[in-house]
């Protein structure tokens, strides 16, 4: 048996003509962001892609069906239901379980690669969890860093949450021959905070210079790239506040024994809480920049694709 991904007319209409498409995951509509901020921030991110040129393809597998591009009436769905989170390793199982479930950053790259496209935004990726580095019993690895690893789609993100073990992170991603590319810096971004202080492997400050190193890589035989831009300053976290009131915000769901999919909507809840609401208003500004950078980048791609046909004839 041959499973299927089931493509949105508009999307396939746009991979059979070579135009821009821009995959979106699904996770943090149904479980990164609270109600209704979650279904805006859809919808937002989706308008950026347009915006820019290309055509939004929010990824997601419903009732057993894996699906690239999705209806309004299905995002809607998304944000008000109770479904899955599938990662790479879940696929399978909704798949053969007629299951609906939100794609991770793992399971939308690799949807978004069966189905053809090849630039996918997201807000940021995973990593490798203090713990790990520490030497302490708790192995928490995301599936991204693999993923990355295998599957060439570009992710354009703001780098990963500072809460990670970021150097681990990009050791691993470096052994993986994960190119890690600034967009307008050299240093890797931390998610709600502009900066970690570590430096990134590459640095682009164009949507032509990232398309041209996307085409070179792939060229090469390579994989997953690493596309990171930093949040507007404006809006930005100042880096010791932002831990200071994620550790609070840790500690309270281990003082409530929240545990599995329940555990992150509670602390980033509660982070909301703690920072009033200047998390909140980050996680939602750098989700829908990073799928206008995504969708200007796509195009450039396309675009270079066509004239290099033009060049070949």
């Amino acid at each position: 048996m041959t499973t299927v991904v089931h493509l949105h007319t508009d999307v396939a209409a746009a991979l059979a003509e070579g135009r821009a498409v821009v995959a979106l995951e699904s996770t943090l509509i149904a479980h990164g962001l609270p109600r209704p901020v979650n279904l805006a921030t859809a919808h937002a991110a989706e308008d950026a892609v347009r915006a820019a040129g290309a055509v939004p393809a929010t990824v997601a597998v419903l009732a057993g069906r894996p699906t690239v591009g999705l209806t309004p009436e299905q995002i809607e769905r998304l944000a008000s239901g109770d479904v899955r989170k599938a990662s790479r390793r879940d696929l399978a199982a909704a798949v053969a379980q007629g299951a609906t479930a939100a794609t991770t950053v793992a399971a939308t790259m690799a949807l978004a690669h069966r189905a053809g496209v090849r630039v996918f935004a997201t807000g940021g990726i995973g990593g490798v969890h203090p713990a790990v580095s520490h030497g302490l019993p708790t192995w928490d690895v995301s599936a991204d860093l693999d993923e990355l690893g295998r599957t060439p789609v570009a992710v354009v993100c703001a780098g990963a949450k500072n809460i990670l073990d970021l150097g681990a992170t990009l050791e691993v991603l470096e052994t993986h021959g994960v190119p890690v590319v600034g967009y307008g810096t050299d240093d890797f971004p931390a998610f709600y905070v502009r900066s970690s202080g570590l430096p990134v492997s590459a640095r682009v400050d164009s949507p032509d210079e990232a398309a041209a190193l996307l085409a070179a890589h792939w060229s090469l035989g390579g994989a997953g790239v690493v596309i990171a831009q930093p949040l507007p300053e404006a809006v930005a976290l100042d880096p010791s506040g932002f831990a200071t009131a994620w550790r609070q915000a840790e500690e309270l769901a281990r003082e409530q024994s929240v545990r599995g999919a329940a555990r992150t909507p509670f602390v980033l809840a509660r982070l909301a809480e703690l920072t009033d609401g200047r998390s909140l208003a980050a996680n939602r500004e750098l989700i829908v920049a990073n799928a206008a950078l995504a969708g200007r980048i796509a195009v450039a791609l396309a675009r270079g694709g066509r004239d290099a046909d033009v060049r070949d004839r």
